[in-house]
């Protein structure tokens, strides 16, 4: 699991539902964490994410998560969170052998 103190957070209007509500709050979530500089994982851990999820993550070795499905900043900073743990514990489970 990616610690909250590593990762940076940006907010700006979601073009997601809404309503009127859209116009006047700041509910789309951006996360950006540095996998080299993460000191949560190994350097063997940090290669395998980096390998694994080569085509999410910039030039400056960030991987970047939008969230803005829903109305409120606060769920779609949880379902950013969801989705950047989800993606590191697949990038992180070791692949089957095949017979």
């Amino acid at each position: 699991m990616v610690p909250e103190n590593e990762i940076q957070e940006s907010f700006a209007r979601s073009g997601g539902p809404g309503g009127q509500n859209v116009n006047k709050t700041s509910t789309k979530v951006e996360l950006r964490w540095n996998v080299d500089a993460s000191a949560a994982f190994t350097d063997e851990q940090k290669s395998l994410i980096k390998e694994k999820l080569k085509n999410r993550i910039n030039q400056l070795g960030e991987l970047i998560i939008v969230a803005q499905e829903e109305r409120s900043q606060a769920q779609n900073r949880e379902l950013a969170m969801k989705k950047l743990n989800g993606l590191v514990a697949v990038a992180l489970t070791p692949e089957k052998k095949r017979i």
